[in-house]
């Protein structure tokens, strides 16, 4: 009888710990490049004046 208990707890953690892990998965957000102008900036004073970084 214990062991049955034992099991069935563990497989219901167990269940519980997937299903998180799965919905964290597709709740990640793909990054977007460039979107806040950091890809491209040219430097507007300075030595390097006029440079793409």
């Amino acid at each position: 009888m214990r062991d049955t208990k034992k099991i069935t707890a563990y497989a219901l953690i167990n269940k519980k710990r997937i299903k998180e892990q799965e919905l964290f998965k597709n709740l990640k957000k793909e990054v977007n490049t460039g979107a806040n102008g950091t890809q491209g900036y040219i430097i507007k004073k300075g030595i390097n004046k006029g440079k793409k970084i």
